[in-house]
């Protein structure tokens, strides 16, 4: 597939630099000498100062503020659980349902006298989710999930704004979906609790993270169902996917490696940018296309993908997506359409801070009020 990439998507690598340092913070190796060791959080934020302050501008103080401050989660209701005493139990904590109470206000009025027009189809949001946030402002913390009566956990805690790739995927009952990079899991849990799958793969590349994957489907989600909903882990290459299972599925969720900009603020381990990272950092962009794309060729014509990060940058966010669609025009003559996902961000902007200058998809900024995200996501028909 590498070979593939056109010359846009090169064009675009050589912006992706994420590791260019002022002259004035370098510094020369000397003999007998060590080179200072900075920790990687430090390098992440030197990289998003110099980049993210020229991409948002006079936004970029009040989202590195909140990048650097606890984040807030939400708490996705296992529906495997009792899930309507749950659900009473969070709303007891002041929680309340962001899902549901967005989607029953997002509902046209009818006009007196005629019955309102059914939105289109592409607005539909995978049916059956139920997740709890705390209001803007309130920082309060949910308690640890814990093993309920039916003997799965009671609820996934998780970066809500996680959720809106899964929303905006809008499954229906019958579909065979694919999650290409699945762990560690909590947005393959969401897919199940939609009741849609009648087949489900969730693969990706490293062993121990589908290790992590699978251990969280044992503890929310009962043998029987995994096996009724034919549930598959594996540990493929998922950049060879379009090859290994071409033109199948309904639905595929590409949630792609990337900065996980929180994350590599935060922590030392498993942070991207720690300095032997360099060359894989760089290359992120190649990698996101080649998945991309593979997701889009596994896809039926007349199928969905939403394509995902948990970064800031549009070099792996709108870059990726417009390069994609490129590749796999000039190289495959498969036409893809984005989708327009204004009515989403409309729908859910009571929960979430959305940057509203995108040139394609959504993205959810990091708020002190409201303190989700980051989290890119696109979502594209496959037309041909």
């Amino acid at each position: 597939m590498a070979a593939l990439v056109g010359r846009g998507v090169r064009d675009m690598l050589k912006r992706a630099d994420f590791m260019t340092v002022p002259r004035r913070q370098r510094h020369k190796k000397k003999w007998a000498a060590t080179e200072p060791k900075f920790p990687a959080t430090r390098l992440a934020l030197q990289n998003f100062d110099m980049t993210y302050s020229v991409q948002f501008g006079d936004l970029w103080p009040s989202i590195r503020v909140s990048l650097l401050s606890e984040q807030k989660y939400g708490a996705l209701v296992n529906n495997f659980a009792a899930w309507d005493r749950v659900s009473a139990e969070l709303e007891q904590l002041s929680a309340r349902d962001f899902v549901n109470e967005a989607i029953f206000h997002g509902e046209p009025e009818p006009e007196s006298g005629q019955t309102a027009a059914p939105p289109p189809a592409s607005w539909a949001c995978s049916p059956n989710l139920r997740c709890f946030t705390f209001a803007r402002g309130d920082v309060s913390r949910f308690p640890p999930a814990r093993l309920g009566s039916l003997g799965v956990m009671d609820y996934y805690l998780m970066d809500a704004a996680s959720l809106l790739p899964v929303l905006a995927l809008g499954l229906q009952p019958g579909d065979t979906v694919l999650d290409l990079c699945a762990a560690p899991g909590g947005k393959t849990l969401a897919l199940l609790q939609t009741g849609c799958c009648r087949n489900l793969a969730a693969n990706d590349l490293s062993t121990s993270r589908a290790g992590r994957l699978q251990k969280v489907l044992h503890s929310y989600v009962p043998q029987d169902v995994r096996d009724r909903n034919r549930v598959r882990v594996t540990s493929w290459d998922g950049r060879k996917w379009g090859e290994l299972e071409g033109d199948i599925y309904d639905r595929v969720l590409v949630d792609v490696p990337c900065t996980t900009d929180r994350h590599s603020l935060h922590e030392e381990e498993n942070n991207i940018f720690q300095r032997s990272r360099k060359k894989e950092r760089q290359m992120l962009p190649m990698l996101q296309v080649q998945l991309l794309a593979a997701g889009l060729l596994a896809t039926k014509p007349g199928g969905h993908v939403v394509y995902s990060t948990c970064s800031l940058s549009h070099l792996q966010n709108e870059y990726v997506v417009q390069g994609t669609i490129e590749l796999l025009a000039n190289q495959y003559d498969i036409k893809v359409h984005v989708e327009d996902l204004t009515h989403f961000r409309k729908l859910f902007m009571d929960t979430f801070s959305f940057f509203p200058s995108c040139q394609v998809g959504e993205l959810v900024i990091p708020n002190l009020m409201a303190n989700f995200g980051p989290m890119y996501f696109c979502k594209m028909c496959r037309m041909t």
